[in-house]
């Protein structure tokens, strides 16, 4: 007999266990599971400018830039040392990026000119 109240026991600890766990995350809000999540920035790359949104981010989250070539030449993106490969008209890529510092950081397309003619802009990084 003292076998199945052992196994009670076992199965009572680990439901109360499973709820501190569940009741600690919901203490941190709704949006602690996506605190970890990496955050979108849409780039459209056109002649001869980018357009972001949004123009900002938080320090130390993993950022993802979502390119799209809307404009008629290939382009590129690149942010903090990292550059996106060559992306065609009417293409889309990724550049995954994460910021360990807060600031403004400036990224331009390094086709010969594009910058010059105006592929180029600042994001601000959050604390």
């Amino acid at each position: 007999m003292k076998q199945p109240r052992k196994k009670q026991l076992r199965a009572a600890l680990a439901v109360a266990a499973l709820g501190a766990v569940v009741g600690a995350a919901s203490a941190f809000g709704a949006d602690a599971p996506n605190a970890l999540a990496p955050q979108p920035v849409a780039v459209t790359m056109s002649e001869f400018k980018f357009t972001l949104k949004p123009t900002s981010v938080k320090k130390g989250r993993a950022v993802v830039f979502r390119l799209a070539n809307k404009g008629a030449v290939a382009h590129d993106f690149r942010i903090l040392g990292k550059k996106s490969a060559l992306i065609q008209p009417g293409r889309n890529g990724t550049l995954r990026v994460t910021f360990a510092r807060v600031g403004r950081f400036a990224y331009i397309c390094t086709l010969p000119t594009h910058a010059l003619a105006g592929m180029k802009g600042t994001l601000l990084v959050k604390a």
